[in-house]
């Protein structure tokens, strides 16, 4: 066959059943992504004799004959198609793996589909933006500013790869050709629980084209976690590469290597498995019970699992004074339950990589990571290879929220590029996603508190039970991290935890953005406005009293052996003010009828800006020979605006523009360590050894020019790409130019001390009595993220967090059948917000400077997501005096309630 891409010919012979992405693809139309290949996302769509088609969904012998436009080829000689350079300008993306798709939607769009975005847009998902930045982009409006040398920081300025982005040329894992490339596909459990007593390759071996099948006696014995942390403790040792006991259905049992995706399907279905059938346990109420089946029997605490016996991973148990008592005593008290549902992190670029030995004999792998330097550790230490021998890296991701702060792939990646020679690709479908990685911890809460009759607390109680899955990645730390925060946040003399992190033979949970506080706000908040009703307190104000203010200690039960945690910077009664004022201001009133009622609801957090016990980041920069400098720091960018604020901090400490700094970044190659993007740090951490290796390299530019000049470095200073000293000005270009000199310098942050970041959350909705519909009239985020390092790009973590967070308020779910299968593993069972689902969220700033971090700035890319199901759950009680204990709240599950309440 033959067709059209781009404007040049190209002859092709499709393979049987093959689609047209993946025939783009094959032909190098990289900016054509894998989303879904469900027709669910839109990452894939392609122009098809000029109509928006998603070209998954679309057979590629059907393209014959015919002109096909992807984003590469909606730009001209004369430059960038006017949508896109209409993205570039609102910079309406952020990881920006949907916005190839996105953007050629939004070409074809004519003036009467531009009036109606809701369905204009609906088959193009965005997990990042929010969608206000994507309308932004279709409305003509510019997001950013133009600054002169040494001003970047806190002004709004473009991300360095967003004309790339724009282009579709940005590179993404598999956004590359290889040579001789090999195929990996998995063979999953069946069965929740199970031990294999046999596995048959011959069938599977016999097939053409298939390489090698690999299985437990092929992998490494070494017990470890797929979750990532600076520090062992943090987790449990209780996963193989794999193992000969699977414990939840979509386990993976076996790899098989072949030339080609379809023969490595086809030796999966050939594999004979003998599965001796073990008892499995689904829930976490039931896991802990006496007598309950054990998921990780012959391990124990020197696997770091707290109670093996009990299916217990962690737990925690403390107390400061005396709750029960208090409680007695209290003028008002509440007791509530409550439970949070599994929710996918939905980045539209699926886990996956690519590995292979090169001529000095070390192993690289290239994956969607938000952790190469510790994958690399891992990788390490399981295969027994130097540090030298391994290199792990990645260019930009497509999403993380968390979910890649794990080791799903590249350890199946090595085993097989180790064992077959030749340089092996893996790439999770949707329904791996869904089926065999993590998802958020779901969690029952029980809340009690007391108050005084001034609406002081007197008592704070959190009663946690946390369902960790088949695997305790990240188990632990989610916990204590939900029982902090939530509640130290608040003054109150008395308080009490008691939480367990259960096993469970289901899909593993994991860290997702916000780290168990989304779930335990839920409950704390609840309780605080329960209180205000009880004692006829406004929502305000009873925060105003209970609230920390700077200087107040921090304090959950039982307390942590790690107290550099400080106020760097307050500005939460900056946030209080400012949502106070937003709501009362007046908004549009909606044509509705008196079946619909109104509410406003709030709710505030706190975070810490690291987590504990160390996260390291090193950074270099060194001067190049045209006067511009070369930056090289650890840190992933997958959506979260690292690049551009540390581009920002380094203009701005040099006294140049960003333009003359180019970024070198998340590669173990460049040498140093970086922790990773996660746990807020990604501009906290990192930020910091950016800005201190550029101000040792400002110090040494300006004693070089000091020396000459035979002044004081003091007397200098570096500004508009040079060193001055009162009239004389020496270049950065001469500088570099002079013989012999070649200027570089590091910096690097131990990730200590702490700070913490404020986040209130504003709710005014509607709600229908007689059918539990939803309507969201005002939502408003006031947020204290220190000086704001990009106002532009903040504001876009902001929405994007309030929209994923909603998406998982109002309906997002997981559901687990009773034998432990995920019933609904694809998007479009699966209901991700699009564009007509997320209101306009109104961002404010609390207008503050952290002592802590880089340039004053600290951490605002998870926090957004934390109070975002509290204030709607206030809302929807002050709507209709129905306290909903569950989430999401779809309409069929608040309707029985509503019934009860208002009858029919």
């Amino acid at each position: 066959m033959s067709v059209i891409v781009n404007g040049k010919a190209v002859d092709a012979a499709p393979r049987p059943g093959q689609c047209l992405r993946t025939l783009l693809r094959d032909t190098g139309h990289f900016g054509v992504k894998k989303g879904c290949d469900a027709g669910d996302c839109g990452a894939c769509t392609v122009l098809l004799d000029g109509e928006p088609v998603h070209s998954c969904l679309i057979p590629a012998f059907r393209a014959d004959g015919k002109v096909v436009t992807t984003v590469e080829g909606l730009a001209t000689d004369d430059g960038l198609h006017p949508m896109q350079q209409a993205f570039l300008d609102a910079q309406a993306f952020q990881c920006g793996f949907c916005t190839a798709g996105m953007i050629v939607t939004c070409a074809s769009l004519n003036q009467a589909q531009k009036k109606d975005l809701g369905a204009a847009l609906k088959g193009n998902l965005c997990r990042c933006t929010g969608y206000r930045a994507i309308e932004d982009a279709l409305l003509g409006r510019t997001n950013i500013e133009e600054v002169a040398a040494g001003e970047a920081f806190g002004r709004s300025l473009p991300a360095p790869a967003g004309p790339d982005v724009v282009r579709g040329r940005a590179h993404y894992t598999f956004d590359t050709a290889i040579e001789g490339l090999l195929r990996i596909k998995l063979l999953r459990s069946p069965h929740a629980h199970a031990r294999i007593v046999g596995i048959d390759k011959t069938a599977a071996l016999a097939v053409p084209g298939v390489h090698a099948v690999l299985t437990h006696e092929d992998a490494p014995a070494m017990l470890f976690s797929t979750a990532r942390h600076e520090q062992a403790w943090m987790d449990p040792a209780d996963t193989r590469v794999l193992d000969d006991v699977v414990r939840f259905i979509g386990q993976k049992v076996a790899a098989v290597v072949a030339e080609s995706e379809a023969a490595a399907e086809e030796g999966c279905r050939r594999l004979v498995v003998d599965y001796e059938i073990l008892p499995a346990v689904v829930d976490p109420a039931a896991a802990i019970a006496p007598g309950a089946p054990v998921i990780h029997a012959g391990r124990g605490s020197e696997h770091r699992i707290a109670d093996v016996h009990r299916n217990i991973v962690a737990e925690t148990h403390g107390e400061f004074g005396d709750v029960a008592t208090a409680l007695a005593a209290s003028a008002a008290t509440y007791e509530g339950t409550f439970t949070t549902q599994r929710v996918q992190h939905a980045a539209l670029e699926t886990h996956g990589g690519l590995a292979w030995l090169d001529d000095a004999g070390v192993l690289n792998v290239r994956s969607s990571t938000q952790v190469p330097f510790l994958t690399r550790r891992a990788l390490c230490e399981i295969f027994a290879l130097a540090p030298d021998k391994v290199r792990v890296f990645c260019e930009r991701v497509g999403g993380g929220f968390g979910g890649k702060q794990e080791m799903f792939v590249e350890d199946i990646l090595a085993l097989a590029a180790l064992k077959t020679g030749r340089p092996v690709k893996l790439e999770f479908t949707r329904e791996e996603q869904f089926i065999a990685t993590s998802t958020r911890h779901p969690m029952r809460v029980t809340v009690k508190a007391g108050a005084d009759k001034d609406g002081k607390l007197t008592a704070l109680q959190l009663d946690v039970l946390s369902n960790t899955g088949a695997y305790g990645n990240h188990a632990g730390p989610v916990l204590f991290h939900a029982c902090a925060e939530s509640i130290s946040v608040y003054n109150c003399p008395n308080k009490k935890v008691d939480a367990v992190a259960a096993y469970t033979n289901t899909v593993p949970a994991g860290a997702y953005r916000g780290y168990g506080l989304p779930q335990t706000t839920f409950a704390v908040e609840a309780a605080i406005d329960e209180l205000a009703i009880q004692l006829g307190i406004d929502p305000f104000e009873i925060r105003r009293r209970n609230m920390v203010k700077c200087g107040d200690p921090m304090l959950s039960p039982p307390g942590s052996e790690h107290s550099d945690v400080l106020y760097g910077s307050y500005g939460l009664d900056q946030c209080i003010d400012l949502v106070e004022r937003a709501m009362a201001e007046p908004t549009p009133a909606p044509d509705l009828s008196a079946d619909w009622l109104k509410g406003d609801g709030i709710a505030l957090t706190m975070i810490d800006t690291v987590p504990p016990d160390g996260h390291i980041a090193d950074t270099t920069i060194s001067l190049r020979g045209d006067g511009g400098f070369v930056l090289t720091v650890g840190t992933a960018e997958f959506g979260n605006g690292t690049s551009t604020v540390h581009r920002q901090i380094a203009a701005t400490v040099l006294g140049t523009t960003v333009d003359r700094i180019a970024l070198a970044q998340s590669d173990t190659a460049h040498g140093g360590h970086d922790t990773g993007a996660y746990g807020s740090t990604g501009t906290f951490v990192a930020g910091r050894a950016t800005q201190a290796a550029a101000e040792a390299l400002a110090g040494k530019l300006k004693r070089f020019a000091a020396d000459r000049w035979n002044v004081g470095a003091a007397e200098c200073q570096v500004a508009d790409d040079a060193v001055i000293c009162g009239t004389r000005r020496l270049s950065f270009v001469g500088i570099a130019g002079t013989t012999g000199t070649r200027l570089s310098a590091s910096g690097n942050s131990q990730g200590t001390p702490r700070s913490v970041a404020f986040n209130v959350q504003g709710f005014r909705v509607a709600v229908n009595k007689h059918t539990g519909v939803i309507r969201i009239l005002k939502s408003v985020q006031a947020a204290d993220a220190g000086r704001v390092a990009n106002p532009m790009q903040c504001r876009g973590q902001v929405e994007g967090g309030v929209a994923q967070a909603l998406g998982a308020a109002l309906y997002e779910e997981i559901v687990i059948d009773d034998t432990g299968r995920v019933v609904n593993p694809r998007f479009r069972d699966y209901h991700l917000p699009s564009y007509a689902d997320v209101p306009r969220t109104e961002v404010l700033f609390a207008q503050t400077t952290d002592a802590i971090g880089p340039l004053g700035a600290k951490s605002m890319s998870e926090s957004p997501y934390n109070p975002v199901a509290a204030a709607l759950g206030n809302a929807l009680r002050a709507a209709t005096g129905v306290r909903f204990t569950a989430t999401p709240f779809k309409p069929d599950r608040l309707f029985p309630q509503l019934r009860q309440t208002f009858g029919d």
